[in-house]
């Protein structure tokens, strides 16, 4: 990815390309600090949205970090792009102003959340105009912030990535390129970082990094009020091309786009058999570990397609269950909403009334993803034991005698005995709650997981009343022969489940406790293969389970289907209120 694509006359922000050199300072101990080491990007989402989601969602699945998008005063347009064109350094964007950003801060500390706030110092505005603070504005003049001497003299676009002068001094998408080698430029800048760390922010996301000599944001940084707080950067890399990441690892951590790339092509194409080492031993475009912000994608990445998205499905589910298992960087995972439109901003301007309405996705909070959260800090500091694979996509590992995860990625059920390095005991699933297993004193156990599934065990993982025992399906159990193919959509918070129950024995007979889980690898559509007599007509409503075990009934009549003579009876039902 050279830069974003736009249309309409003004050009977007953040996208850039890059590594190879080294850098001649030391690398920084910037990865994030303690075991929770999991950040969640709320993507354009209102600052106020944001704090109810650290008290509801993001505190107790155990993230360690929300990312927000900019703060400052920005152009103008319901567009994404809109956001990363700054105007000023108030606080005073759409997402909401100074009071709204403080609060957010304080209400996600008091969670247990730490906010890195993304921050956009490369550029300003690729136009003129007033912007949503009310500041008007013109390029290469913005009021009490910058004038005409303040930017490079460059005013071409960016057109040779192997000329660093290029790169790092032209414009990037047309937006007037601020000389971040100036005294003055780095002072203004840090100014308003030192604004919002002294609002609580825990450290800062800096958009566009490439396109800044490394030694002008070690500048930057040098004059912040904590010189040491978190800092990730934007480096993409390009090979061949003249700005690299490793240049970067003196200032900070830098996300890893070569790996989010990766992903996408062993979880599409590839056989994830090969993920045995997955790291910095992949060669170019991968930084070591501590110096590494892992995701699956990114408003830009999911937009251009370069990465896996939410529109894949179980796929990108699983990408994410693996990223958060594997020991290598800090994983990101990314929250964003439904677009079909590469332009379209956040439904509601921002306001997230509620997860899976309006276009919200809340990718932080599906229930695959959410567990896994809970296994990485549990497991933190842990190496990779008991590596398994059936050579294609079937895969399994522990980390250390903490946890355990098989992920399944082939077209149907795998069943297998596991080895893993955990105590022996009952341990609960916490990719389909309310799931049950046992590892036996030679540290073995046996699962049925179904196709584009998987199943996640750790010392300490949540329990609640639980519905199996071990050894039995962590999750769909497609078979071959007859039966029948549920699928429900379904949304749930975190914690929550659904089951299915209905009239016979394979269903339990109408005791919850006996009801069978469905994978929420696709979610919102929950969903569960069974083995039924051909011809077997039967009775079956869908069951919410929460944390504590409590039940709730779906409303109206018991739905009533028959298995056919061959083959199984597709079920596509809506959760009845």
């Amino acid at each position: 990815m050279r830069s974003r694509v736009i249309s309409g006359a003004l050009a977007a922000v953040t996208a850039v390309t890059a590594l190879v050199a080294v850098s001649s300072q030391q690398p920084a101990a910037a990865t994030p600090p303690g075991t929770k080491d999991v950040t969640a990007t709320l993507f354009e989402w209102k600052y106020d949205s944001v704090a109810q989601a650290c008290t509801s969602t993001l505190g107790p699945t155990g993230y360690g970090f929300v990312e927000v998008s900019p703060a400052q005063e920005h152009i103008q347009g319901p567009q994404w792009w809109t956001s990363y064109q700054p105007v000023s350094y108030k606080i005073a964007g759409r997402l909401g102003d100074a009071t709204s950003f403080r609060n957010m801060v304080s209400t996600c500390h008091a969670a247990g959340v730490k906010v890195i706030a993304d921050a956009v110092i490369n550029h300003m505005s690729a136009g003129s105009g007033t912007g949503t603070g009310g500041s008007s504005y013109t390029k290469y003049n913005y009021p009490g912030y910058y004038q005409d001497q303040d930017f490079h003299s460059c005013r071409t676009g960016i057109s040779d990535y192997t000329n660093r002068a290029n790169v790092q001094t032209c414009e990037l998408s047309g937006l007037a390129d601020l000389d971040t080698g100036s005294d003055y430029v780095r002072s203004t800048i840090a100014g308003y970082l030192n604004n919002l760390l002294s609002m609580g922010v825990d450290g800062f996301r800096i958009d566009a990094a490439k396109h800044m000599a490394d030694t002008d944001l070690a500048a930057i940084r040098s004059k912040l009020s904590n010189p040491g707080v978190f800092w990730a950067q934007e480096v993409i890399y390009g090979a061949g091309e003249a700005v690299q990441p490793t240049e970067y690892t003196g200032t900070g951590d830098v996300d890893a786009f070569q790996g989010a790339y990766d992903l996408k092509r062993v979880f599409t194409g590839d056989r994830i058999a090969s993920l045995s080492n997955w790291g910095a031993s992949w060669g170019a475009g991968y930084l070591p570990s501590g110096n590494t912000r892992t995701f699956v994608d990114n408003w830009d990445t999911e937009r251009n397609g370069s990465t896996l998205s939410y529109k894949n499905g179980a796929t990108y589910t699983l990408a994410n269950v693996y990223l958060l298992a594997w020991p290598y960087g800090s994983p990101n995972v990314y929250s964003g909403y439904e677009f079909s439109d590469f332009d379209a901003g956040p439904p509601a301007g921002g306001t997230v009334n509620a997860c899976y309405s309006d276009g919200w996705k809340c990718q932080h909070a599906w229930p695959q993803i959410a567990g896994m959260v809970g296994f990485r800090n549990a497991v933190s500091g842990t190496a990779v034991t008991n590596w398994w694979s059936n050579g294609n996509n079937a895969i399994a590992f522990g980390r250390g005698g903490k946890g355990y995860v098989a992920i399944n990625h082939e077209s149907g059920a795998l069943t297998s005995t596991f080895t893993t390095s955990l105590p022996a005991g009952g341990y609960c699933d916490v990719q389909h709650s309310g799931v049950r297993y046992t590892v036996g004193s030679d540290g073995r156990f046996t699962a049925t997981i179904g196709a584009d599934d998987a199943v996640a065990l750790y010392v300490g993982g949540p329990c609640p009343g639980g519905t199996t025992t071990g050894g039995t399906s962590g999750g769909t159990t497609p078979t071959p022969g007859a039966g029948a193919s549920f699928a429900v959509n379904a949304t749930t918070v975190f914690g929550q489940n659904i089951f299915v129950v209905g009239d016979n024995a394979t269903l339990g007979t109408w005791d919850p406790a006996k009801a069978l889980p469905l994978s929420s690898a696709s979610y919102p559509v929950w969903k569960l293969d069974v083995t039924l007599a051909p011809g077997t007509a039967f009775q079956y409503k869908y069951i919410r389970k929460d944390g504590a075990g409590n039940v709730t009934w779906e409303s109206g009549a018991n739905r009533t289907a028959t298995v056919p003579a061959t083959g199984k009876v597709a079920l596509s039902d809506t959760w009845r209120n």
